[in-house]
């Protein structure tokens, strides 16, 4: 409607064509394109990697393409922990989060906003907590030398833990040159474990800090954490495109001390769930010395799978 000499004339626009979006398909996981996932395995997990390992007798319990050296994601924060604990550098030394500790990598965002300070101890356990980016980044910055120094040092202490398949290049994983195999990440959880303060906050369920006056609520990123139906004694999720979604675990399952690793899962949730799997299966087994013996009429694992079918 246009007003034109006085009078309202109704004028017909040609209404433009909808714009349709392009459909970009997502990038797939090194796993993936590996062929990684096309593996199946008796418990019918969604991880392309799998390795659950009694913690005390070294035994594999279950395995899936345990070998295969992939990206590990925020995974990679544990080892930020020990080289940061094997510092000794003063946990209530304040830290303060600039440009440096922006991700120019994965264009990640993060509610520690350039200017917040925070003591090293709270930086720590906001990574392992609820692996945050930029409390991993400063954490890294902070040590003596610089990133470059703690990059080496991480690097040094996979050597001295044995874990030929593992490479790092920062101190919070974003980068895919961050890589691992199963076998190695069980030796790093073990070295963790054995760190009160790591395995203290790795497991929190959630803290608050003061961020330039305002308090913010962290919570932890492992749901298995939060849910309390488990025994866990350390944890770290992961998750950049080209690793998929990770999680490593040590854990009391049926009286026996076990370490957890899943790589490359297909979904948010299906780390989570391939874990309960292999909770329930592991509870349906009887624990003997240095062996896994199946409980009389207590499925092997591609028997559970069929049973856990059939029982849903």
């Amino acid at each position: 409607m246009v007003l034109k000499n006085g009078k309202r004339t109704v004028v017909a626009q040609r209404q433009a064509a909808p714009v349709r979006a392009a459909f970009i398909p997502a990038k797939p996981s090194l796993g993936e394109a590996l062929g990684l996932r096309s593996t199946e395995d008796a418990l019918a997990l969604r991880s392309s990697v799998a390795l659950v390992m009694d913690q005390n007798s070294n035994e594999v319990l279950f395995q899936k393409n345990a070998a295969a050296v992939l990206p590990i994601a925020s995974i990679t924060k544990l080892m930020t922990a020990l080289v940061v604990m094997d510092a000794r550098q003063p946990m209530d030394e304040v830290l303060t989060i600039n440009e440096e500790d922006r991700d120019n990598e994965k264009h990640s965002s993060s509610r520690l906003r350039f200017g917040a300070q925070l003591t090293r101890q709270e930086a720590l356990l906001l990574a392992l907590m609820s692996s945050e980016n930029r409390a991993a980044s400063v954490l890294g910055r902070s040590y003596q030398g610089g990133l470059p120094a703690f990059v080496q040092a991480m690097n040094r202490k996979a050597r001295e833990l044995g874990m030929n398949d593992s490479h790092f290049v920062d101190s919070n994983g974003l980068s895919s040159s961050n890589v691992s195999s199963a076998m190695d990440l069980v030796r790093m959880v073990n070295a963790a474990y054995r760190n009160p303060t790591i395995r203290e906050f790795s497991t929190q369920t959630e803290h608050e800090v003061n961020v330039l006056g305002r308090t913010q609520h962290y919570v932890s990123t492992n749901r298995l954490v939060r849910g309390g139906n488990w025994e866990i004694g350390l944890q770290k999720t992961g998750f950049i495109s080209e690793a998929g979604q990770c999680l490593v675990m040590q854990a009391r399952v049926n009286g026996r001390n076990v370490v957890m690793v899943f790589l490359d899962s297909v979904g948010k949730l299906s780390r989570f769930a391939d874990a309960n799997r292999v909770k329930d299966w592991l509870e349906h087994v009887q624990t003997g010395p240095g062996r896994l013996d199946v409980k009389k009429n207590a499925p092997s694992p591609a028997r559970f799978s069929l049973w856990r079918r059939w029982r849903a």
